[in-house]
């Protein structure tokens, strides 16, 4: 758990980190964003790095180090090369479209979902089933698209729905096929 809160953050060229009342804020080409660290974790920035330390050699505190250090490192990589998750919309008349800051989703239901996009992320819409959401925020990114895939999951027989891109969804035996084969 502690040899990941060892290993110092490398700042690129071009982003800015500051360190002020124990929130690190990094500033970058593609966005800015910050985060509180935990009371157990303490921070230096030096030339053209972050050094995370730890005050305590328990196990908690340990833990704390390493997802405090993971945190820092998503926020330098995000705002140089931002976050992707795709998701694939699968099923007959299933499709979505963007509506000013809203994104319009037609699962099956009586009527439209509409899925307020939120501050920091960017959705494309190519043909109308395959979402691409970006953002600088890995966890905002991740965030969104389980949202979006929680409105119509993949359903286990006949596989509709909303799932992220290569997610493989078993398929069950429906009880038409489960009966003929029983006898």
């Amino acid at each position: 758990m502690s040899r990941v809160g060892r290993k110092p953050v490398v700042v690129p060229q071009g982003v800015q980190a500051t360190l002020q009342n124990n929130v690190v804020t990094v500033k970058g080409p593609k966005g800015t964003l910050s985060f509180s660290l935990p009371k157990l974790v303490k921070a230096v920035i030096e030339k053209e790095k972050i050094v995370l330390t730890r005050g305590a050699e328990d196990r908690f505190s340990k833990s704390q180090h390493g997802m405090a250090r993971n945190m820092v490192q998503n926020m330098v990589q995000g705002v140089t090369t931002p976050f992707v998750k795709e998701l694939d919309i699968q099923g007959v008349g299933y499709r979505a479209e963007l509506k000013g800051k809203n994104l319009q989703l037609s699962l099956g239901f009586s009527h439209a979902v509409l899925y307020p996009i939120p501050e920091g992320i960017q959705i494309q819409v190519t043909n109308q089933t395959r979402l691409h959401i970006q953002g600088c925020s890995r966890q905002l990114v991740g965030q969104t698209a389980s949202e979006i895939r929680g409105l119509k999951p993949p359903e286990p027989y006949q596989g509709k729905g909303i799932r992220y891109l290569n997610e493989v969804v078993k398929k069950k035996v429906g009880k038409a096929a489960a009966g003929a084969a029983g006898g």
